[in-house]
């Protein structure tokens, strides 16, 4: 045996499962890849169930909401822990924990999928074999680059009419730049997908047909019409391994025979350093190659202690490195929060060191208070089982803790360090929400706070001077589930506007600015005077607002206030009255009074030069726009780019895969609504769409003026 059994010094005496053996893996891809039907399959043949769900019958475990049974879709992500031990491999016949999340695929819930992969040791990203990488599979697999994220790839669907498994493998490599090797071969595809060719071992898995729950399959020879293929792809893949594994390259150099424990310790050093991804084919809705899978994940994805040591902030701004130890102080990073109607908050927890037990006080940095934990729990989807600790490397859930935010670190006081919080997007789509009665007020307002403690990219705002509530979030159907949850969970009756977009405003000019705020009364007046220069800087790098006073011309105290003031003039702009991004606004000059001067002031004067300077530095309106990508039978194809044309869309690319044709496109954000119908009744049901968030454009001359008085219109109504 090639990997040293011996027991880290970092596991407790007392812990179920050591370290070493436990895996926290993330399922993630693009919509309707199959994510929820091979987490069914894994906790099948784990025992965790002992029926299989199906998501198009409502009976898939870890899509345990109303919204997600009734659609189709997985909408929250849902925590699960399951046992697997493998028969042949690194770590033959020991038994693991394998902590497992399944994550959405629908962009809408992006966050969903950002801050379980921040707490995440490996992941599997699963892509059809049909399609190959979609859209959301880039967007997901840029996540996992983000937080380092070391993967291996399940190629599903390959039961379905056109699956083509090399050719995924090879989409894998050009569109996401991976160094992408097939550690097993389908033997057949569609209806004639029978079983897997393993590269390592050099054996065939034929599935039984007449098992309809995957369980028997026979391990035979590899059948001669596939021997020669599979011989060339597993030279192949010693080869990629030998750039990881110099003990593998000496071998292979040398001629030598080279063992399959050697070749799997290679695989798992080249999985860890991010570059190299495993790629398994198989069926989840068919049960077949879901034990090989997890084979896998034991063999390949990494335990807690294989990784670099977690980033954590002192407040002396060094950085030091958090290694899981359960001897070590406490940290925990709560990285999501759940509105539970029984027992309150529920806020999941990844520990990274020490232990964390019932009845703890913790202590939150961020808000420099302790709390009490008063229930621990491992998750299991909507199920919960109580425990008395948790150590480093679980993920659990705690209740009792209330100032808590996403992100927050919780810790051992005499530790007082933040942990690396998760980051999410911007809201794009904003809508008003109005109660029907006044009995629903109070309940609205409860509701749209819990709500927006679960949701970092849900975001509420009451404008100040009309007292209407805006709802913010990632699209249409984000907006759509949260209504459907006010309803449901909160008994709120309420009516929604149509949607807004969120739209920007910058400059692409430079201009001088000069404010004056004076006010003479009986008594002491009140002076304030700036002048600012305010000019473009590239898209996407924000605002910053510089002090470029020299002699003292505004006195060091009023900087601030006036640096206020721009900022808040800047949270609606000159042309439309919405936020204006990417400027530098510098603070040139100005004057004062000796008496009359104040905060107030200035901040009323840097407000006034802000508006003034924008005015004359030809602003401009912004639109978001999206990446549409839509996957439909050849014979719309031309339907669906005249369709897009008419939407303002840009087509990018184009490309056939068997007889679908993937277009995609730049499209605004303010054409998109109802698109999913229309493309259902364009093809007859048959296409399918996706879009995100990607850039923001100049709103063409001849739309400007309809977005002026629209917005103008409803703020006169409002």
């Amino acid at each position: 045996m090639v990997v040293d059994r011996k027991i880290s010094v970092a596991n407790a005496p007392n812990r179920r499962t050591a370290l070493e053996y436990t895996r926290n893996i993330g399922i993630a891809a693009h919509i309707d890849a199959g994510k929820t039907t091979t987490t069914e399959r894994i906790l099948y043949y784990a025992g965790v169930v002992h029926k299989m769900g199906e998501v198009h019958d409502g009976t898939a475990v870890t899509d345990w909401m109303a919204q997600e049974r009734e659609r189709g879709i997985t909408i929250t992500s849902a925590a699960i822990s399951c046992g697997w031990r493998t028969k042949v491999g690194l770590f033959a016949g020991i038994n693991h924990q394998i902590n497992l999340i399944d994550t959405p695929g629908h962009v809408d819930f992006t966050a969903e999928v950002e801050r379980s992969l921040r707490v995440l040791d490996g992941a599997i990203g699963v892509f059809c074999a049909v399609a190959g990488v979609q859209p959301q599979s880039e967007t997901v697999w840029r996540q996992m680059d983000k937080y380092g994220v070391p993967r291996i790839a399940f190629i599903n669907k390959m039961d379905r009419t056109g699956a083509n498994f090399l050719g995924a493998v090879e989409d894998i490599r050009t569109k996401l730049g991976k160094n992408a090797h097939p550690l097993y071969l389908n033997i057949g595809a569609e209806d004639k997908f029978e079983g897997l060719i393993d590269l390592i071992a050099m054996r065939a898995y034929l599935y039984d047909a007449k098992d309809p729950l995957g369980e028997r399959f026979d391990e035979v020879e590899i059948p001669g019409d596939y021997r020669k293929q599979a011989e060339e792809y597993r030279e192949s893949l010693i080869e990629a391994l030998a750039d990881y594994d110099d003990g593998l390259a000496e071998a292979y150099l040398g001629g030598e025979a080279i063992s399959q424990d050697m070749i799997r310790l290679a695989v798992r050093k080249a999985t860890l350093s991010l570059d190299f991804v495993g790629v398994i084919p198989g069926s989840a809705f068919k049960k077949r190659g879901v034990q090989m899978l997890l084979d896998a994940v034991v063999d390949f994805l990494p335990s807690p202690i294989d990784l670099p040591p977690t980033r954590a902030f002192l407040d002396d701004g060094s950085e030091i490195g958090i290694r899981p130890d359960d001897l070590g102080k406490m940290t925990a990073l709560g990285f999501k929060l759940m509105s539970d109607p029984y027992v309150g908050k529920l806020v999941f927890c990844r520990v990274y060191s020490g232990q964390l037990r019932k009845g703890d006080t913790v202590y939150n940095p961020r808000t420099r208070k302790t709390e009490r934990v008063s229930r621990l729990m491992i998750m299991k989807a909507n199920d919960r089982e109580d425990i008395d600790i948790a150590y480093s490397g679980d993920i659990c859930a705690i209740i009792g803790v209330r100032g808590i935010a996403t992100g927050d670190t919780l810790c051992d006081r005499s530790f007082d360090g933040i942990l690396e919080p998760p980051t999410f997007p911007e809201p794009v789509i904003s809508m008003s929400i109005e109660p029907k009665s006044k009995a629903d007020q109070e309940k609205l307002a409860f509701g749209l706070q819990s709500l927006a403690e679960e949701d970092p990219t849900f975001k509420v705002v009451t404008n100040p001077e009309t007292g209407q509530t805006l709802i913010a979030g990632m699209g249409e159907l984000h907006l759509e589930i949260i209504c459907d949850r006010l309803f449901r969970e909160f008994s709120v009756d309420a009516t929604s506007g149509r949607p807004q977009i969120a739209y920007r405003e910058t400059v692409t000019g430079s201009a001088t600015g000069e404010g004056k705020f004076i006010r003479q009364s009986g008594g002491r007046g009140q002076y304030g005077h700036a002048v600012i220069k305010l000019e473009p800087v590239q898209r996407g790098e924000g605002v910053s607002v510089l002090n470029e006073i020299v002699g003292g011309v505004i006195p060091k105290e009023y900087i601030k206030p006036t640096q206020d003031g721009i900022l808040e003039g800047a949270s609606n702009g000159v042309v439309a009255g919405y936020p204006v991004v990417d400027f530098c606004a510098r603070i040139v000059d100005g004057s004062f009074h000796e008496v009359d001067s104040s905060e107030m002031a200035f901040k009323m004067a840097g407000i006034f030069a802000f508006k003034d300077a924008m005015r004359k530095a030809a602003p401009i309106l912004l639109e978001p726009i999206m990446k549409v990508e839509v996957a439909t039978p050849e014979e719309y194809q031309g339907d669906v780019v005249g369709d897009l044309n008419r939407r303002r869309g840009q087509i990018q690319n184009m490309e056939t895969k068997g007889t679908l044709a993937n277009i995609t496109a730049f499209v605004p954000l303010e054409m998109m609504f109802g698109y999913a119908t229309d493309v259902r009744s364009l093809t007859k049901g048959r296409a399918s769409y996706s879009m995100e968030p990607s850039h923001f454009e100049q709103v063409p001359a001849n739309l400007l003026q309809k977005i002026v008085e629209t917005s103008s219109r409803a703020a006169a109504r409002s």
